[in-house]
């Protein structure tokens, strides 16, 4: 007996084609996905590396706020452990693994691509062993795209692949500057630059006997004792930035109970410790624009700005669609080097005040018999003093070498006279070579601070005298009389400091009071080497 409605439902079925499979994306691979993001990769070039359609991406951006809030109330453990133990792994290696390099380079030492992917695979692993069983399932197998992504994220120049700087470009874009200028009717005191650097904050020069403790497991020590500082201001000199630093934690236990917004620099945190996109627009946005209109009303000058800056990958492209007041300018490709200002001397001599400041700080705080020794100081020196360092260190830079530095781009507007950076330099070398400091040497500190990234070139000027006692002391005024006297000062500036939760007053105080009776420690010095 034949049913009627039988042989249609296979033509049916014929005339609409066969149902095309849907891919399912895991929330694993979704917040995969969302990490790169953060991490400053493109959008084509995450497509690429998991094998989806560049819309599917697209999409996983807009709905990232459901995408996260779905994996904080996934019921497996399991859908939020794999990819928070891949994220930490990979992010904690390739941190490390720069960090390695940079070091490789400061000891001059021959790096290639094949050593920098068996070093990759030896952090992994040791990686995955401190994250337990969660991560043993993990793979990496450092490979040759891998490689090419990382040298991207990180600016990784290797000594067997010189870069070859554009002369050509550098050489013409100081007329393109001019037009832009002209055009935009910009003044000094309205173009500005930034720039991105590492620091490492408590490290000495080689030979000392702290510094070859410190060494003694280089891979993840260095990691300890490093963050990134984002520098800048006018082509005038007149408008230093406020820095803004990364570091590895957001609240690390010497920042315990301090008001962040109150600190001297703008803290963020990062686990890698880097300037992500995300970090920068957010700077952009809420920190460097409402510095620039404040700066223009201060000046009565019109409410508008020229921001130059390097193609750096955590530089937004889209930084001109954030304020109508703001023009942002892109330098040519493989130029920073040869012309940003930043680069021609800025981060080099603030990085050579960082440690000028630290070696003094270091010691003034152990020079006498009561005081602690100086392994004793050196591991209580923690993140918060080297904030306070790295604020006093880049108040000290003048005005005329903020401007100097202008020369190569815009030599139109400088107005300080050049001279070199051998001054500050040779203040830091004397330090170094300081007794108490074991063998260090000469090159040693050059090498320090030549190993921060920076080509100091012309355009600088560096007033630093020390303040001098005065002819009329007293003789009454004894060695004993002055320690006495300074080690109440300090104590003073000491609770102000621990207490005063507007950090910013207490360190415009603190610099006060040390510029006031520099002249007394100069004197304690002088009477201790003449009983020495």
């Amino acid at each position: 007996m034949e049913k009627g409605p039988g042989p249609k439902v296979p033509g049916k079925r014929l005339l609409r084609g066969p149902k095309r499979d849907r891919k399912s994306i895991t929330l694993h691979v979704k917040l995969e996905v969302l990490r790169r993001f953060e991490e400053g990769e493109k959008l084509t070039q995450i497509a690429k590396t998991l094998g989806l359609a560049t819309s599917t991406v697209a999409s996983i951006r807009v709905n990232r706020e459901k995408i996260r809030a779905n994996s904080q109330a996934a019921t497996p453990l399991s859908a939020t452990q794999l990819t928070r133990c891949r994220g930490v792994v990979m992010g904690n290696m390739e941190r490390l693994l720069s960090l390695w390099i940079e070091d490789q380079k400061q000891r001059q030492l021959p790096i290639n691509t094949m050593l920098i992917q068996e070093k990759a695979k030896s952090l992994f692993e040791a990686l995955k062993q401190e994250h337990g069983e969660s991560a043993q399932a993990e793979t990496f197998g450092a490979s040759n795209g891998w490689f090419a992504r990382f040298k991207a994220r990180h600016n990784v120049l290797l000594t067997d692949e010189p870069a070859v700087a554009d002369t050509e470009a550098a050489r013409r874009y100081p007329d393109t500057l001019r037009k832009i200028i002209a055009d935009g009717g910009y003044t000094p005191q309205q173009v500005f630059n930034i720039d991105e650097t590492g620091l490492f904050w408590k490290r000495l020069p080689e030979r000392t006997f702290m510094s070859l403790e410190d060494r003694a497991g280089p891979g993840f020590k260095a990691s300890k004792d490093h963050l990134t500082l984002l520098l800048g201001g006018n082509a005038a000199g007149d408008c230093k930035l406020k820095p803004l630093l990364v570091y590895p934690s957001e609240n690390p236990r010497a920042l315990k109970g301090c008001s962040k917004p109150s600190l001297p620099v703008i803290w963020r945190s990062n686990r890698n410790d880097w300037v992500t996109m995300s970090i920068f627009q957010e700077w952009f946005t809420n920190f460097f624009c409402p510095a620039v209109e404040r700066h223009c009303a201060e000046n009565q000058l019109p409410h508008k700005a020229l921001l130059i800056l390097d193609s750096a990958p955590c530089h937004p492209a889209h930084l001109d669609d954030l304020s109508a007041n703001i023009r942002v300018e892109f330098l040519p490709k493989n130029t920073s080097a040869l012309i940003q200002p930043m680069n021609q001397g800025v981060i080099a001599t603030f990085k050579a005040f960082y440690l000028k400041r630290t070696l003094c700080q270091l010691l003034q705080e152990t020079d006498g018999d009561e005081k602690p020794s100086i392994r004793e100081f050196w591991r209580s020196y923690n993140i918060m003093t080297a904030v306070d360092n790295i604020a006093e260190s880049w108040q000290e830079l003048k005005p005329a070498t903020m401007n100097a530095v202008w020369r190569k781009i815009w030599p139109e507007c400088v107005h300080a006279s050049s001279e070199a950076e051998a001054q500050i330099q040779q203040s830091v070398v004397a330090l170094g070579g300081h007794g108490a400091f074991g063998a260090a040497a000469e090159d040693d500190v050059v090498r320090l601070l030549r190993s921060h990234e920076g080509d100091p070139s012309g355009g600088r000027r560096e007033e630093e005298p020390l303040g001098a006692p005065s002819p009329g002391t007293p003789p009454e005024l004894t060695t004993k009389h002055l320690a006495e006297a300074l080690s109440h000062f300090d104590r003073g500036l000491q609770i102000l400091a621990e207490n005063d939760p507007n950090r910013e007053r207490s360190l415009k105080v603190r610099r006060g009071v040390n510029g006031a009776i520099s002249c007394y420690r100069e004197l304690y010095r002088e009477k201790k080497r003449g009983a020495k």
